[in-house]
């Protein structure tokens, strides 16, 4: 499923240009297909304290009397506690969504909310901050869209002082943007890109991947991201119906920054729950580089930094040590990258990270394809970068895969021999005397490969 490049490899006649194309229309429809199962979706942000203080009260269905009592006395109470345990009794019933149904029906009640979001009264406010929070932790999109009128104050409480409610808003604005496309529309324009770029709270480093070590290092107090980045770049990722807007203004740059200061994050830490950071930013990168959106305003001419690629394989050794199953995840990532980029497969052989690749091929069948699909990225860029592929570990590296049954694995195999064949002079030759043919003869009768097996067949023995 992963290989953007299966039955990419034809008789030479096909042009070099028509193969690129039919890649880059397969990974199209891979890219969408991906995107409808990517990150988990919602979360609730409860307060453990104050979820142990009301231990033993059931959540009620509210009606509309009830409700409107509550934002009554929320509006008019006459001490300050009194108005506050009507929020705290409206958040719990709020929990439950026939409550939530109600409420967004009755006339008014978002703009009492909304009023009471905007008051002078730091405990109302976040009080109303949580009714909105439980709101947007519904699955019935005319929900968060009754929240709309809440979503610009919720933007501007970003820049606030406090970090607990900073956070509560911006899991309430993730919830709303994951639930509704109304909602995204609108706080494009509003300025959220730049509103969660701030949030990442980056500070400047210092960035020297020498180019044996491929390592990144930063000033010793840099911090890498706030508390909220968990639920802030998930967000960014449901963000992407409008590529071109979020890398105008700024997600691509914003992202790639992360990105290095990631890497210096996980060189530091065991952090077991540092991957829930980690790759959402690797997914949302990977998807602003690729979509038709980004290669209409140059999205891969803004991350022209081998810094990047340096980081990306710090965190994919980061992946290969604590969580093995993301390691895709990396690998796409760079995919991406060097897809339509000589600059990045530069960066690979100049860092000397083709060998630790090739180191990869023994993970799984999966990830083997992908970064067979890399290394064919490097190869098709011309002659120039096959020769620096060749030879080196990769003719036994591949002679190896070609014993494999697998056919995806197999297929990228043989479509990386091929342009090595076209632009390494002696690289067929070299495959015949290291019995190339033999290891092909075993994929002759596989209905998936015998195109492509008879056409290496025929480039090695003819030229």
């Amino acid at each position: 499923m992963w290989s953007g490049r299966r039955g990419l490899l034809r008789p030479l006649g096909c042009g070099v240009e028509e193969l690129r194309c039919r890649r880059r229309e397969r990974e199209a429809a891979l890219r969408k297909a991906r995107r409808e199962q990517q990150l988990v979706s919602k979360r609730l942000l409860r307060d453990e304290a104050t979820e142990e203080a009301e231990e033993g009260c059931v959540v009620v269905i509210l009606g509309e009397a009830e409700i409107q009592e509550f934002l009554r006395l929320a509006q008019r109470g006459i001490e300050e506690k009194e108005r506050e345990r009507a929020l705290v009794s409206l958040r719990r019933g709020l929990q439950h969504p026939e409550t939530q149904q109600i409420f967004i029906r009755l006339e008014g009640s978002i703009r009492t909310l909304v009023g009471l979001l905007t008051s002078n009264q730091a405990l109302l406010q976040l009080e109303a901050a949580r009714c909105l929070h439980e709101l947007s932790h519904s699955e019935q999109s005319a929900v968060a869209e009754a929240c709309l009128p809440a979503t610009s104050y919720l933007l501007t409480y970003l820049s606030g002082h406090s970090s607990d409610f900073i956070e509560l808003c911006l899991y309430t604005l993730g919830n709303l943007i994951v639930e509704s496309e109304a909602v995204r529309r609108q706080l494009l324009p509003q300025g959220i890109v730049p509103a969660l770029a701030a949030c990442i709270q980056l500070r400047p480093g210092l960035y020297s991947p020498p180019a044996h070590t491929a390592t990144v290092t930063t000033r010793p107090k840099a911090e890498p991201w706030g508390s909220c980045g968990v639920c802030l770049v998930p967000s960014l990722h449901h963000l992407q119906v409008n590529n071109a807007l979020l890398i105008t203004q700024g997600a691509l740059t914003t992202l790639g920054l992360l990105l290095l200061d990631l890497a210096v994050a996980v060189q530091r830490t065991k952090n077991a729950g540092l991957e829930l950071l980690v790759c959402p930013v690797v997914r949302c990168l990977s998807n602003l580089l690729t979509e038709a959106a980004a290669e209409t305003v140059g999205g891969p001419v803004h991350l022209r930094d081998e810094r990047v690629v340096a980081a990306l394989f710090i965190l994919l050794q980061f992946f290969l040590q604590e969580q093995p199953s993301l390691l895709p995840e990396g690998l796409w990532l760079l995919n991406n990258l060097t897809a339509n980029s000589p600059s990045f497969c530069t960066s690979l052989i100049s860092l000397d990270l083709i060998e630790p690749l090739l180191h990869l091929l023994s993970v799984s069948n999966v990830v083997s394809v992908l970064v067979l699909t890399v290394l064919c990225n490097v190869a098709e860029k011309g002659p120039a970068y096959c020769q620096h592929l060749w030879p080196g570990l990769l003719l036994p590296t591949l002679l190896d895969t070609l014993a494999l049954s697998d056919t995806e694995v197999v297929g990228q195999s043989l479509e990386l021999l091929q342009l090595l064949f076209l632009y390494q002079p002696g690289a067929a030759q070299a495959f015949l005397q290291q019995s190339g043919l033999q290891a092909l003869q075993r994929h002759e009768e596989v209905a998936q490969l015998q195109d492509r097996v008879h056409a290496l067949q025929q480039t090695a023995l003819h030229g």
